[in-house]
């Protein structure tokens, strides 16, 4: 089974490059984030007909998140299940996909260290991490697909010097994706390529794709039953190049199920 994983920073600007990625690689699943639609604009039947079941998770012109199968889609899940009050923001959705359970997660940026929106991105990570304590196992297929704004290591970004004091590597935000490992799930990119380099966000500015300066952020975390299944796992810069592309690209790994 083929995952893979998408910040498209607006479906609305984005949807014709994505049914042509769609068209030409075929995954089994495609988690989206920054949708930034709501539920009722959401294209589904564009998806339908390239035969894709869909769903989403959004309210309005920020955030959003969706999921589209060809392999079926049940048990679905918008926000934390966790009986707790709704999360602010529609940033996290569940489905089962063929047997494989799929989280499209879309975590908070941070912003600045000094932010009540950093507490919010702690506070949403630790919630997280509670749900997979008390609901799931990693002896369960199960993959966590998304942005995460967070790149986990030093070689994780193009000059560690321009992100002193800075989110996305304070180690509050690494701990928080340390802990998730810890609990069960793989990092699949990192686990099968530990070169530098890899990267899967750039800024517009300053040329910055093509000068090399990006980020890694956006994650496969797969468990550790599935990841042993893991055949590949690869970047496409490809989806990054173009007109109107998005700032992320795409990940995606292939599973033997």
């Amino acid at each position: 089974m083929r995952v893979a994983t998408w910040n498209v920073n607006s479906l609305n600007a984005r949807l014709p490059r994505v049914e042509e990625w769609l068209t030409e690689m075929q995954p089994d699943v495609l988690c989206l984030q920054e949708t930034k639609l709501s539920d009722e604009a959401f294209p589904a039947l564009t998806f339908a007909a390239l035969g894709y079941e869909s769903v989403h998770h959004g309210y309005s012109q920020w955030n959003g998140v969706a999921i589209l199968s060809r392999v079926g889609i049940d048990d679905v899940v918008n926000g934390f299940p966790d009986g707790a009050e709704p999360d602010r923001d529609a940033r996290l959705l569940w489905a089962t996909c063929g047997g494989l359970r799929v989280a499209s997660m879309y975590v908070p940026n941070g912003r600045s260290l000094d932010d009540e929106h950093y507490q919010y991105k702690l506070g949403w990570l630790a919630r997280l991490h509670r749900v997979l304590e008390a609901q799931c196992s990693p002896d369960q297929p199960l993959v966590l697909c998304g942005d995460y704004n967070i790149a986990p290591g030093n070689d994780d970004v193009w000059d560690m010097g321009q992100f002193n004091d800075s989110t996305h590597v304070s180690r509050p935000e690494r701990d928080a994706f340390e802990a998730l490992l810890g609990w069960g799930m793989i990092d699949v990119l990192r686990a099968r390529h530990p070169d530098d380099g890899l990267y899967t966000y750039w800024d517009y500015r300053a040329g910055s794709f093509h000068k090399r300066m990006g980020m890694r952020i956006d994650h496969i975390l797969a468990s550790r039953v599935l990841a042993d299944r893991l055949g590949f796992v690869f970047i496409d810069r490809n989806a990054r190049k173009g007109t109107k592309p998005s700032d992320h690209t795409v990940l995606m790994a292939e599973f033997d199920l």
